[in-house]
């Protein structure tokens, strides 16, 4: 790995795997891997509450690993061009998570 992929690897770890709220993030990640969505979007695939969505989509725009275009209920959410280089290194975390 990479001196500059640690500090993500870090990163990743701790917002998937190391605070309450992971699995949703994660799944997040994954579904705007797929395709950019917005919020509303996001919550009816992920049959979550809006704005439980919300919440996380800031926690990872915050910590840039999603980035988002527009505004209001059209701003559209895809993932960072950090997050798509390093994608394997997220799916590394979540084996790991799913392993225990």
């Amino acid at each position: 790995m990479s001196a500059s992929a640690r500090p993500l690897k870090y990163l990743l770890g701790w917002l998937i795997a190391g605070t309450r709220g992971g699995l949703t993030r994660a799944r997040i990640i994954e579904a705007l891997k797929d395709a950019p969505q917005n919020a509303n979007q996001l919550a009816g695939m992920l049959k979550l509450d809006y704005r439980t969505i919300r919440h996380h989509l800031e926690v990872l725009e915050k910590n840039r690993l999603i980035v988002s275009a527009g505004e209001g209920y059209g701003k559209t959410y895809f993932l960072s061009p950090v997050m798509e280089e390093n994608y394997a290194l997220f799916e590394e975390i979540l084996k790991k998570i799913w392993k225990k």
